[in-house]
């Protein structure tokens, strides 16, 4: 999933890439990839600076927040994406990021890694909280079945145990 950038000529290139989700370590993240993932787009090179804009279309799935069950999340993002060198990386202790500096990366030794910034558009694509449904009922607290396809006779109320003794107090007066 590298794009070795000293076999393009300066100008415009056109790329179109395909790849297997196997070919993605994913190890512990939060989303599995459901569907093959399809890059394309253009490279312009302009002495160091590579402009890389496109798209890139996959299918991740991941697990919903409430009831723990698998659902799919299309991913269409477009990519514009500035590539410079990693020497001018300056590095600024602490500053505040400019609006500009946002779709800005580096590369090192004339090579992209395409599969880091995949994986960044997968990332922006997920739900902040995800949900197989807008109206998922979630699992049941007690017993643990899914409330979107079972119902269960639970008492859900919680009483809190440490305000017992307080009840003697409302049924005397």
């Amino acid at each position: 999933m590298l794009l070795d950038l000293s076999r393009l000529r300066s100008g415009v290139e056109t790329l179109t890439r395909r790849y297997e989700p196997s070919t993605f370590d994913l190890g512990h993240e939060d989303f599995r990839l459901a569907a093959p993932v399809d890059l394309t787009g253009e490279v312009r090179k302009d002495s160091q600076k590579v402009r890389l804009t496109g798209r890139v279309t996959t299918t991740l799935e991941c697990d919903c927040s409430r009831c723990l069950e698998p659902f799919a999340v299309p991913v269409d993002a477009r990519l514009d994406v500035l590539l410079l060198p990693s020497s001018e990386n300056t590095g600024d202790a602490e500053r505040e990021i400019a609006e500009e500096d946002l779709g800005v990366s580096y590369y090192k030794d004339d090579v992209v890694d395409l599969g880091e910034l995949m994986r960044e558009q997968f990332y922006l694509a997920l739900p902040m909280k995800p949900l197989c449904r807008e109206d998922c009922k979630g699992l049941c607290p007690v017993c643990g079945i899914n409330r979107n396809r079972e119902t269960c006779s639970c008492q859900t109320t919680w009483v809190d145990p440490r305000m017992e003794a307080l009840k003697s107090f409302k049924t005397k007066g």
